[in-house]
C-alpha cells in the first residue's frame, strides 16, 4: 500500500523529477503529460497492462504524488510493449509511451532498478552486442544477462535443453560476426546516447 503524497518534494524526489523532465524535453510536446485527465484510455489499450505492477494511468497518478522512485523500481516500464496504442488512444495527445521510455533512460541514467525483475540488464546486453558487432549476438545475450543476474541459472537443464535445441537448428551462433558499417552503427548509438537515449 502506497504511504501518502508528500507535502513538499524531497530531495532526491526533485532531483529525479528534474532529470525526467530533461528527458521528456527530447520529444516533440513531451510536457503534455501534464494534461492527463486520468480517464484510463491508455490502460485500456494497452497489451500488457495485466502484467504491470504500475498501470499506464497509475503511473501518471504516481509521478503528479511524488512517487517518481517508485514508479522507477517498478517492472511497468520494462515491460511495455511499445506498441504505442496508449499513445495513439489518448484523448489528451499525450505521448505515454515516449514518456516510458523517457522513464526508461532516468532508470538507467540513475541505476535504479526492480530488484527482481532484471529487464534492464537484458537492455544493457543487447545494446551492448549491437556497439560491439551491429547485430544482436544471442548466445553472449543469454550468458551476459545471467551473469550479471542469477548466474546459477546457467546451470538449469531447461536453459541447457533450450541452448541445445537452438545450437542444433542453427539458431545460436557459438562465433559472432560483425555487419559491414560497424563505423556508422557506433555513430548512431553514440548520437542517440549523447541525445539522452540508451
Amino acid at each position: 500500500m502506497m504511504t501518502p503524497a508528500p507535502v513538499a518534494l524531497g530531495s532526491k524526489e526533485a532531483e529525479l523529477r528534474a532529470a525526467f523532465w530533461d528527458q521528456v524535453a527530447t520529444f516533440p510536446n513531451g510536457s503534455k503529460i501534464r494534461d492527463c485527465i486520468q480517464c484510463g484510455t491508455c490502460t485500456g489499450s494497452c497489451p500488457v497492462a495485466h502484467a504491470m505492477d504500475i498501470s499506464p494511468r497509475e503511473l501518471v497518478a504516481l509521478f503528479r504524488a511524488g512517487f517518481l522512485e517508485d514508479i522507477l523500481r517498478s517492472r511497468s516500464i520494462w515491460i511495455c510493449a511499445s506498441c504505442y496504442a496508449c499513445t495513439v488512444r489518448c484523448p489528451q495527445g499525450i505521448r505515454v509511451t515516449d514518456s516510458v521510455y523517457a522513464l526508461k533512460r532516468l532508470a538507467a541514467k540513475k541505476g535504479i532498478f526492480p530488484k527482481t525483475f532484471p529487464a534492464h540488464a537484458l537492455s544493457e546486453a543487447f545494446v551492448g552486442n549491437i556497439h560491439s558487432f551491429g547485430r544482436n549476438w544471442e548466445l553472449w545475450l543469454g550468458l551476459k544477462y545471467y551473469l550479471s543476474t542469477h548466474p546459477t541459472g546457467l546451470l538449469s537443464p531447461n536453459v541447457q535443453k533450450f541452448a541445445l535445441r537452438m545450437l542444433r537448428r542453427g539458431r545460436l551462433a557459438i562465433r559472432p560476426t560483425r555487419i559491414r558499417g560497424m563505423k556508422e552503427v557506433r555513430a548512431i548509438i553514440k548520437k542517440a546516447q549523447s541525445m539522452g537515449g540508451l
